[in-house]
């Protein structure tokens, strides 16, 4: 498993958190999300997804990764 921290802006609230952790499981990552940081910790298996596939499915949620 590879893990990452990402730079989101533009999350908000409990339902960016779930937009965000969601969209990730749908696409086999794992997503920690920590609106006061506007970070977002992400592990995945690179056989499984990649860091482009991650980062378009978090802008997909309507958020602007940094």
């Amino acid at each position: 498993m590879k893990h990452i921290t990402m730079k989101v802006e533009g999350m908000s609230c409990e339902h960016c958190v779930k937009a965000i952790e969601r969209a990730l499981k749908e696409i086999g990552a794992e997503g920690n999300v920590h609106l006061d940081q506007g970070t977002v910790d992400v592990s995945y298996d690179e056989s499984k997804t990649t860091l482009d596939t991650i980062k378009e499915a978090i802008e997909d949620q309507g958020y602007d990764v940094k």
